[in-house]
């Protein structure tokens, strides 16, 4: 069932002091809704990994207000924060921040072992998760055994150990052919469509456009008039030179 998992209004943020001072948001409204896959997208500078990390509790805005499940967070202590993004939230990263020396399952046992599972139930749980993404074949196998769109579902897998209700992404496709993106994309769906997650997407690719249920534009750090991925996508594609 749809509905509100996350809400900004009149979100500012201002990096630095006096004449070195930047405004990267200015009076930002967003919704987060569940079920649905939101793409914030924008030119580099625009604000949107800024946009980002407020939505997730990683950084204070500096005005304005933020909702998690209906309550306050922007105000709360770091403590607090951190707590929230623990139960609440997963972060998917473009690097894919896996550590080298540990076999996939044991990348998103380290996220399990966070959340204080047992060791035992805990490996079952990530050899599930990876299972889930369709890497049942790679359970053991060290990030250099695998390609950039497995990493990648590595790194979706121990996302979702602490089973969020948000999901979060930062440029999750740019370092993938058009094959494995795709596929990331259909994945982050799936868990929006089938599962009730929120997902929240920043990116520059134009090749997942379709596959959005909304869209954000972010220019100059104020946003733009929302739209949905269909029909972005059909803007995209009739003004599109044959």
């Amino acid at each position: 069932m749809k509905g509100t998992a996350l809400r900004a209004e009149k979100i500012g943020h201002v990096f630095g002091t006096g004449e070195t001072a930047f405004t990267a948001l200015h009076s930002v409204d967003v919704e987060v809704r569940r079920g649905e896959v939101l793409l914030l997208m924008g030119p580099s500078g625009s604000g949107k990994t800024t946009l980002l990390h407020i939505l997730g509790g990683l950084l204070r805005p500096t005005s304005g207000k933020v909702w998690l499940d209906g309550e306050r967070i922007e105000n709360l202590s770091e403590e607090k924060r951190g707590a929230l993004r623990l139960k609440y939230f997963g972060f998917v990263f473009q690097s894919y921040n896996l550590f080298p020396v540990l076999t996939a399952t044991e990348n998103v046992l380290v996220a399990l072992d966070l959340a204080r599972a047992d060791l035992r139930e805990g490996r079952a749980r990530a050899r599930r998760l990876l299972c889930e993404v369709g890497l049942e074949k790679r359970l053991d196998a060290y990030p250099n055994e695998l390609s950039g769109g497995q990493k990648q579902r590595v790194a979706i897998a121990r996302a979702l150990a602490g089973d969020p209700l948000i999901l979060m992404a930062d440029e999750p496709t740019a370092a993938l052919d058009a094959e494995s993106g795709h596929r990331t994309m259909e994945l982050f769906r799936r868990l929006a469509h089938e599962q009730n997650r929120a997902v929240v997407i920043v990116t520059h690719d134009p090749r997942i456009l379709p596959l959005a249920d909304r869209i954000v534009r972010i220019e100059d750090g104020r946003i733009a008039p929302e739209s949905d991925g269909g029909d972005a996508a059909r803007r995209q594609t009739e003004g599109a030179v044959p």
